[in-house]
């Protein structure tokens, strides 16, 4: 029973983390193809709306359609790494590209110098997800992945044991009498 029992949560689980496994194939591909782009927020500096550890999914917008108040993630002239604050001033230059003035929500003051855009499009953060970066961090993290990846072998494993066959039961047995098939018996020679 407690086999049966054990294999059940087992394929619950391998099947919520097949589901689970799509739809990071879906985030991955989405990202791929630069429809998305998942973002860890590292620092406070756009808290109290913004704060660390939240996940971030920015989408491509035109610069166009960028306006004063609007939250970018661009990359940072001196680190190259991406950053999302509050577009401060924009303008376009006579070359074409944009330069973008940002600062922090928490931050006193604005970021050091400006950020120059050539490209068409920028990201903007469209949804924010509450601490879920932090635990993508966490479970992307060796020290956690290579463990979960094996416990989900171990169970991807185990429910595709073949289950165990039912055995009969006859209400009218009795406790620990084997099971008797219903064909009639021949009588043993000589006895009537």
């Amino acid at each position: 029973m407690f086999v049966r029992v054990f294999k059940i949560a087992a394929d619950v689980l391998v099947w919520t983390l097949a589901v689970l496994g799509v739809v990071c194939v879906g985030v991955w591909g989405a990202t791929a193809m630069g429809l998305i782009k998942p973002l860890v927020v590292i620092s406070g500096s756009m808290e109290p709306g913004i704060k660390t550890g939240d996940l971030l999914v920015a989408t491509p917008v035109p610069i166009e359609e960028v306006e004063v108040g609007d939250v970018l993630s661009l990359p940072n002239p001196v680190t190259d790494v991406l950053v999302s604050h509050r577009v401060i001033d924009l303008a376009q230059q006579p070359d074409g590209s944009w330069h973008v003035y940002m600062q922090g929500d928490a931050n006193d003051s604005p970021d050091g110098g400006e950020y120059v855009v050539t490209d068409d499009t920028v990201l903007a953060p469209r949804w924010q997800l509450a601490g879920v970066g932090d635990a993508l961090t966490r479970l992307t993290a060796p020290s956690t992945a290579v463990p979960l990846g094996i416990a989900l072998a171990a169970l991807l494993a185990l429910s595709l044991l073949p289950r165990p066959e039912p055995q009969p039961h006859r209400a009218d047995a009795p406790s620990g009498a084997q099971e008797m098939d219903d064909a009639p018996r021949p009588s043993p020679a000589g006895r009537h």
